[in-house]
């Protein structure tokens, strides 16, 4: 009785329940039901992605700053220094053809005009009473000619408008002491247009052409882009020096530029432009960022390019 119980390690009420069961177990199941079908999925996407890279393309854009140039604007200059006597006109004014927009201090022409004046009444009587007076006539075509100059020079001490417009603006105040050449005021005429200027990198003037589209994003309207079409493109690459000097002594320096540059000009078709409803005028200096699409590339040639030579073809 002590042999048959060592022998057996299991007790005989477990033995008679573990013949009498009839299920089996199952295998140790350690991946989820969801990995399947994610496999599917990310298999799905690297053959979409492959496909895509092969047929798929990537452009390539020229973009550099741009300015708005009011054109139908004078700028209006002195010849000669002097101070401001006077301002006749506010900016935003339409005038006229020959109306006063600033007059300047006169006194020495004004003086020298009167000395004159009198020298020639007095020549004039001299003739009068001697017609014969040879030398009385040459001094008073002399001083005919002298008059004239001096009332030059003193109708010189008034700016006039050179054509009927609207002041646009007003340099000068009261007082003020000008230069030679400087600036005074603007008058934009009744025939405005409205051109943009673009300055793109030089290293892209063979892929640009008249009739390509140049989108344009104005300094101020963040993601607020508009289309035109360019019209002319220079033949020359210029530095940083001389389009500043292109562009002029007014608008030069508010333009960051560097390398060699070409100049693109596109016409805009209206003096305003509208956004989300609102209506906007454009004003000479406006700034922007212009972008052209020069070519494209797919992207499998991007991303190795060693294969241009095989696949790469470019618009």
């Amino acid at each position: 009785m002590e042999a048959t119980q060592r022998t057996r390690i299991f007790r005989e009420e477990a033995l008679r329940h573990h013949e009498g069961t009839q299920e089996e177990g199952d295998l140790l199941r350690i991946s989820p039901k969801w990995t399947r079908w994610t496999y599917w999925v990310l298999l799905a996407l690297v053959l979409a992605a492959a496909l895509y890279s092969l047929l798929g393309t990537l452009p390539e854009y020229a973009s550099g700053p741009a300015m708005v140039k009011v054109e139908g604007r004078g700028e209006l200059t002195v010849e000669s220094p002097g101070i401001v006597a006077s301002v006749e006109v506010r900016p935003g004014q339409r005038v006229e053809a020959g109306q006063p927009l600033v007059r300047f201090l006169s006194r020495e022409e004004t003086a020298t005009l009167e000395r004159i004046q009198r020298e020639f009444e007095l020549q004039l009587v001299r003739v009068l009473q001697n017609p014969a007076d040879e030398a009385a006539r040459q001094a008073l075509t002399s001083l005919r000619a002298e008059r004239e100059l001096a009332q030059a020079r003193q109708r010189a001490r008034t700016l006039r408008a050179p054509r009927a417009g609207v002041v646009s603006a007003l340099k000068v105040r009261e007082g003020q002491y000008v230069n030679p050449g400087e600036s005074v005021a603007s008058i934009t005429g009744d025939e405005v247009r409205v051109t943009l200027v673009a300055l793109l990198p030089g290293g892209y003037r063979p892929r640009l052409e008249p009739g390509k589209p140049l989108r344009v994003e104005l300094n101020g309207f963040s993601h607020e882009y508009q289309t035109f079409t360019i019209q002319s493109v220079g033949d020359q690459i210029l530095g940083p020096n001389e389009v500043r000097r292109y562009l002029g002594a007014d608008h030069g320096d508010a333009v960051t530029l560097e390398g060699p540059l070409v100049v693109v000009r596109a016409s805009i078709p209206a003096t305003t432009f509208s956004i989300k409803g609102k209506t906007f005028n454009y004003f000479d200096g406006m700034l922007a960022q212009a972008d052209v699409r020069v070519r494209t590339e797919r992207i499998l040639v991007t991303l190795i390019p060693g294969l241009k030579g095989a696949l790469g073809h470019e618009d």
